[in-house]
């Protein structure tokens, strides 16, 4: 299998040049040149497996031979080790046909951990084999980043540079990033909106000079090993839900489109899916598109899911790739009106592709706050506003007799307090490890939304000699 990119003028690569150089050197996102269709038995056989073994089986096609079977097992099973919980991602039931897929039992209480751990472990082993150092570069709504450092902290391979939206993350998402002590972490407290963190991040991979002597590699959603990984706990829910013969619906909270995209991957993989959810908060650009074709961006408003506080979601150029049969000119057309002229417009038959599988519902702050009452009035349940967002959404959503709908829960209540106590009036429980890191000493590099102070400040902090 090779990897192209979205806008058709990069070289194909191989999985671990793919997973190494994150974006594309045209700026565009890789996809594989064609999706691998798992067999009817193939999906059978994950109803009762561990969610190693079944992440084994849905990922190897994605690796041709670049990395080794026997390898590639072990990184599973190390990269898994880690989480609290010894199924990863449990499907835990609410009311009848609805389920809640819990994503946040790895180190850092968010999804991101679920690819983050593994990402880590196949790039470090890439750099390793090769006798090669990387400065990775990224940009966060608040989850990214502290996944990305746990799961890089301390490797003598990297150096990891996190940027974020000064003010505009959870002070639990921002102790996650800066109290690492390592001296490979850095993380800066930008002053914009996460789109401007997201902007920075791509205008260095887009510096081919700055690339170069860096040696950039990406964690965001862009890099493709992130998506890949993602797939995964759509197959294990399915499984446990009757799957292949039972069709699956699901509800993704999504801002960036990384986490919905992973479902849509898993439907081209086979998996029977009968509707892809995107709920998103008030900044509902995604909501807006699947309602009337026109991707307009708009100012970023402050919301309790501050991970969903995005107008420029990265991911959706993949999908757009996939709407226009993989017309690699027409996704820079979109690009290129969307950086001059702030939107685009899809044509009426790329519109109704995406309406086939995808929906899309807009929840305010005061519902979510609701939501997050009533789960826990009715099942005994703190939920995060993200992922009262996806019960939402899930709430509104139109389906086939039977189906089940599972709606990700994306974080761990503890990260967002202050969310919580405005619903519930008492704050989270803390596990152990959050109030410990709460104590310790912050260390933030502050930054002006400028290019050129953000890559001096790397350059300058980096151990690339």
């Amino acid at each position: 299998m090779e990897y192209i990119s979205t806008r058709g003028r990069a070289t194909a690569l191989s999985f671990e040049p793919t997973l190494l150089a994150g974006l594309a050197s045209d700026g565009g996102l890789y996809v594989p040149d064609h999706w691998p269709r798992l067999s009817h038995q193939t999906l059978e056989s994950f109803q009762g497996a561990p969610f190693q073994q079944v992440a084994k089986t849905v990922l190897a096609p994605f690796l041709g031979a670049d990395v080794a079977p026997e390898r590639f097992a072990e990184i599973i099973d190390d990269a898994y080790a880690s989480f609290s919980r010894d199924d990863v991602a449990p499907l835990v039931p609410l009311d009848a046909g609805h389920y809640l897929l819990e994503l946040f039992h790895g180190p850092t209480l968010a999804f991101k951990d679920v690819a983050m751990q593994l990402l880590a472990r196949l790039m470090d082993d890439a750099l390793q084999r090769r006798r090669q150092r990387a400065t990775i570069v990224g940009a966060t709504s608040g989850d990214t980043g502290g996944a990305a450092i746990e799961a890089f902290r301390g490797r003598e391979a990297v150096d990891i540079f996190i940027l974020y939206p000064n003010g505009r993350v959870s002070d639990v998402q921002r102790m996650q990033m800066t109290t690492p002590g390592d001296k490979n972490v850095h993380t800066l407290a930008v002053d914009g909106t996460f789109d401007d963190c997201q902007a920075l991040v791509k205008a260095m991979f887009n510096d081919s000079e700055f690339r170069q002597d860096m040696n950039l590699a990406g964690v965001n959603s862009i890099n493709w090993a992130r998506v890949m990984a993602q797939t995964s706990y759509y197959f294990t829910a399915a499984a446990h839900l009757g799957g292949p013969e039972q069709t699956v619906a699901f509800s993704v909270p999504t801002g960036n489109f990384g986490d919905i995209f992973a479902g849509y991957v898993a439907a081209q993989m086979g998996l029977p899916v009968a509707q892809l959810m995107i709920a998103t908060n008030v900044n509902d650009i995604l909501a807006r598109v699947m309602h009337g074709g026109v991707y307009q961006t708009e100012k970023v408003v402050a919301t309790s899911s501050p991970s969903m506080d995005i107008q420029v979601s990265s991911n959706f150029e993949r999908l757009l790739f996939e709407l226009t049969q993989r017309d690699a000119p027409r996704v820079c057309a979109f690009m290129d009106a969307l950086a001059n002229e702030g939107r685009f417009e899809m044509a009426p038959g790329e519109l109704s592709l995406m309406s086939a599988l995808f929906a899309a519902e807009r929840i305010d702050e005061a519902e979510t706050q609701t939501i997050m009452r009533d789960v826990l009035e009715r099942f005994d349940m703190q939920i995060d506003p993200h992922t009262a967002v996806g019960l939402g959404a899930a709430r509104r959503a139109v389906l086939p007799d039977g189906v089940p709908m599972v709606t990700l829960a994306t974080a761990h209540p503890a990260k967002f307090p202050r969310a919580v106590e405005a619903a519930f009036g008492v704050g989270p429980d803390m596990p152990p490890r959050v109030r410990e890191m709460m104590t310790r000493r912050e260390r933030i590099a502050q930054v002006d939304n400028a290019l050129g102070e953000v890559q001096t400040f790397i350059r300058q902090n980096s151990r690339m000699g």
